[in-house]
């Protein structure tokens, strides 16, 4: 439900803890304060825990191009293959800027209820929507901000349509906001050519018609969340992002860094949680996922969703935790070599096994549509769940997340470096069974658990096989005799029980 704005300043009497500016940032009434004692009462609802599976689509404008990543921002660096891309094909960035891209956003082919029926069949049990980049546009109907998906581009509530077709799909609902480093990552509109026929000549970002757009004092701006963004900003964050909390209602929020802007920052956190547990009849359902400390925010253990950026973390972690990951580009990216199904497979096996997530994006895009190899990565990922569902869903780590070899370290970035092969299994449990789910199918025919020697176990079934298999136990390990073909493809399946 929307509140006006006379009502939205009526709940400054909630505002405990709030300094300086910070009458300015009223939150819900509720038990959460903007201190990190307080924020450390948080505990992760039952329902991420089981879901271990979310889909993620970030559509925007920066879509158009079809180029990928941060084209708001390269198409402004003086050389960038974006730059080069913008020049040949719209004009120098001081006459035709990101905001003449905007408009060119039209999504005419856009069909959020199909779109969400197959990341529902793809084993999607939540579903998250990027509200906006850092390119400062707004997915929705927002109140403060004049730059938003209702009055340009697809003149529709892009989130809230995702919305409704999440909740009608039983999915539960998520955003994403990178708003908070977009004051800093801008400044390059305000940049020239160093060379070339027009050097010197500022890009369209120094035009104050569009400083609602680029932003105002910021084109040496250092860092993610800049030491120098101005209180204004983090301001107009705050009102932007609590806008979206109130008219969407979502289970989750997502913050591209750690918690930003201090005492700012925190008051979003705190109102975020006590309108969800109030509206959720006093039962704390939010999730609330940002990154470990991570330049010039800040990240309390216990108070939130850890998330990593394209990577896994290294064994059994104590808190729930996510990946964020693609399976390309972030943005809808021309002739790029996507991640094949058996890759994400893998990795949603590794990430359960230690307490995980996987928020899958799949880019569209920007007619708002899927191209094929997306469509079959989908397809195939649907079957693999259908069969293996069961050693995901609901599941909890067992006493070792796994066996074989050493992967590369923990971190933002390291999934390129994950190297599986027969050697390596993930162990999840449920309901009194262990699943043991083998990332590749031994050449031998037989599987050593080698977790598992000296143990007693009642009986071995593979997930999608009928009859339930021999096994011998030897001072090496659990040896069991495969099928003489797996049932699936990508990782396949054991559920032992009796371990």
């Amino acid at each position: 439900m929307r509140i006006n704005r006379r009502q939205w300043m009526g709940m400054a009497a909630g505002a405990a803890g709030a300094k300086a500016f910070g009458a300015e940032w009223p939150i819900a009434k509720g038990p959460f304060t903007p201190e990190w004692e307080s924020l450390k009462r948080y505990r992760c609802p039952e329902w991420f825990r089981d879901a271990k599976l979310g889909i993620w689509s970030v559509w925007g404008p920066e879509c158009v191009p079809e180029q990928g990543d941060w084209y708001a921002h390269n198409m402004y660096v003086e050389g960038h293959a974006q730059y080069q891309h913008h020049r040949e094909t719209w004009g120098h960035p001081s006459r035709h800027g990101y905001k003449d891209i905007v408009p060119l956003w039209k999504g005419e082919n856009w069909e959020p209820e199909r779109l969400m029926r197959l990341y529902q069949q793809a084993g999607g049990r939540y579903f998250c929507a990027i509200a906006q980049h850092h390119d400062n546009i707004d997915c929705w109907n927002s109140r403060f901000h004049r730059w938003n998906s209702v009055n340009m581009g697809p003149r529709k509530d892009v989130v809230g349509l995702w919305r409704d077709a999440a909740i009608k799909r039983g999915l539960r609902f998520g955003v994403t906001e990178h708003l908070g480093a977009s004051w800093g990552w801008f400044g390059v509109s305000k940049l020239a050519d160093k060379q070339g026929p027009l050097a010197g000549v500022p890009y369209d970002g120094v035009n104050p018609e569009f400083a609602d757009l680029y932003h105002s004092g910021n084109p040496s701006a250092k860092g993610w969340y800049s030491d120098s963004t101005p209180d204004s900003f983090k301001l107009q964050w705050f009102r932007r992002i609590q806008d979206l909390i109130d008219s969407y209602q979502p289970d989750l929020l997502y913050s591209d860094g750690s918690v930003p802007f201090g005492d700012c920052g925190r008051s979003l956190l705190a109102h975020f949680y006590n309108s969800n547990q109030s509206r959720h009849g006093g039962r704390l359902e939010a999730v609330y996922n940002c990154k470990f400390n991570q330049d010039g925010g800040e990240f309390a253990p216990g108070a939130c969703v850890r998330d990593v950026e394209r990577g896994v973390l290294d064994g059994i972690q104590a808190e729930p935790w996510q990946t964020d990951t693609c399976v390309g580009e972030w943005y809808y990216k021309r002739g790029i070599q996507y991640k094949t199904t058996t890759q994400v497979v893998r990795m949603l096996a590794d990430i359960v096994s230690k307490n995980g997530n996987l928020l899958l994006n799949f880019p569209l895009r920007s007619d708002g549509t899927l191209d094929a190899p997306q469509e079959k990565i989908a397809a195939e990922l649907a079957a693999w769940m259908r069969l293996n569902g069961e050693a995901i869903y609901g599941t909890r780590p067992w006493r070792v997340f796994g066996e074989g070899a050493a992967q590369a370290a923990a971190g933002h970035f390291n999934e390129d470096r994950q190297r599986y092969t027969a050697e390596d299994i993930r162990f999840t449990t449920r309901e009194r069974m262990l699943y043991a789910i083998a990332l590749a199918w031994p050449e031998s025919g037989k599987l050593t658990i080698r977790s598992l020697a000296g143990a007693t176990v009642g009986s071995v079934r593979m997930l999608g096989s009928p009859s339930p298999l021999r096994f011998t136990r030897a001072a090496g390990g659990l040896v069991v005799e495969l099928p003489a073909s797996p049932p699936c493809q990508h990782a396949f399946v054991l559920r032992i029980e009796g371990a």
